[in-house]
């Protein structure tokens, strides 16, 4: 049993108003999720499910499909209904009276998979990319004595999920963040163990990754080209041009053809969207680094607003399934704000618009010559460790961050480590 010592410290939160919605739409859909969970879980004439792989096995591909959420918080709402309908059972066992249990009020669970706590501001995932949001708390000076101050910005407790609310009367947000001590201590065995953790988790590496509507679909910092973009646009092009000469004809066969060939498309990229997730979850593991890295999906957004929407989907399905994947996996999957990464020179710093042409890239001021996607992935990786390098904390735990590059490790300060003596 984990017996580990918690903190829950609520923090309001100011969301952006155009963003208010994704976060309703998420609670609408979590809350799907446990209600139907609990529906199929709940027998109480013939007997009641209370296994979590059982659930998951059976509903996850169907919630799946009648939602929109991540797969984590699919996840996350299959897991919450079992735990009340294994609350349930145990009344049952003592005699008490009770019923299949019923979502209903507004919350939403998130854990480091599907949300980051940082110093100042959460990000949230939801059906329409992560939402960031700042947290509204008493001035520094006033902080010390509050939960806030006590608690979430000390070292000693370490942020690990959290539940998000509505106050429909305030009409306002709020996330209660559950905070454990990671350096608790029962007794002198769970000690020394917690302290070799510590010492593992001192450090870690990752890999960054660009992704692109054309050229390599995506590029990791270790200089791994993964999948064609350009393959992909084309296919794509070719049902496009197929199904408006289908539209001309105006038949029903044509109809029929119509939606044939576009659930023969719609698979076709589902599958291909797959197998480049396997192909990148491999690199990272053959890397061996502990996390993935992405820029934040809001600005890829915008960042391709002229594409297709195609190829907005293809972005957001090919992280949702890489974060899916990584489930099983000891990594995590993480996100910086990518803004100038395609313009900073990843081997000094400087950043210049002038300093890419489309594939190309060439510094103004140092000369450095390479990849404008691989530069793009290092500099992703690198913001990652600068984030950690200044206090935040990473999703792995640990104090300092490298990243993973074709022959070594890089530090935010510069220092390489080659690969042969990584191991």
């Amino acid at each position: 049993m984990d017996d580990t010592p918690r903190r829950t410290v609520p923090i309001k939160l100011d969301v952006p108003k155009e963003r208010r919605g994704d976060l309703h739409r998420t609670k609408d859909q979590f809350l799907y999720c446990a209600n139907r969970t609990s529906k199929w879980a709940w027998r109480y004439d013939d007997y009641c499910i209370t296994s979590k792989n059982k659930a998951e096995n059976a509903l996850y591909e169907e919630l799946r499909e009648k939602t929109d959420l991540t797969a984590n918080l699919v996840q996350k709402g299959i897991r919450r209904a079992i735990e009340a309908v294994d609350a349930g059972v145990e009344k049952l066992k003592q005699g008490e009276k009770t019923s299949q249990p019923d979502f209903d009020s507004w919350s939403v669970v998130y854990d480091k998979r599907s949300a980051t706590f940082n110093d100042d501001h959460a990000t949230l995932s939801t059906p329409n990319g992560r939402v960031t949001a700042e947290y509204v708390h008493p001035p520094e000076d006033e902080r010390e004595d509050t939960p806030f101050g006590r608690y979430y910005e000390s070292d000693d407790w370490d942020a690990s999920s959290a539940t998000l609310q509505y106050d429909e009367q305030d009409d306002a947000f709020y996330l209660h963040v559950t905070l454990k001590t990671p350096d608790y201590e029962s007794d002198g065995t769970e000690r020394q163990e917690c302290e070799l953790r510590d010492d593992a988790r001192e450090n870690g590496v990752v890999l960054g990754v660009d992704l692109n509507v054309t050229g390599a679909f995506a590029v990791a910092s270790t200089g791994e080209f993964i999948g064609s973009a350009d393959h992909l646009n084309h296919k794509r092009d070719q049902y496009e041009q197929r199904r408006a000469r289908l539209q001309q004809t105006g038949t029903r066969s044509a109809h029929l053809t119509i939606q044939s060939i576009g659930s023969r498309f719609s698979d076709w990229s589902l599958d291909w969207l797959h197998n480049r997730a396997n192909d990148l979850i491999a690199e990272a593991q053959d890397a061996g680094v502990d996390g993935i890295i992405f820029e934040n999906l809001d600005y890829i957004r915008k960042n391709i607003a002229n594409g297709s929407k195609f190829q907005q989907w293809a972005y957001a399905k090919f992280v949702e399934l890489v974060e899916y994947k990584v489930e099983s996996t000891a990594l995590f999957v993480d996100f910086v704000d990518p803004a100038y990464t395609s313009q900073r020179c990843s081997n000094c710093g400087f950043t210049h618009q002038d300093n890419r042409d489309d594939k190309s890239f060439e510094c103004q001021d140092c000369e450095y010559e390479v990849n404008a996607d691989y530069n793009a992935a290092k500099n992703i990786a690198n913001r990652y460790c600068g984030y950690i390098h200044r206090g935040q904390k990473s999703r792995g735990g640990w104090a300092t961050s490298q990243l993973a590059l074709k022959s070594g490790t890089l530090n935010v300060n510069g220092d390489y480590t080659p690969t042969e003596l990584l191991g």
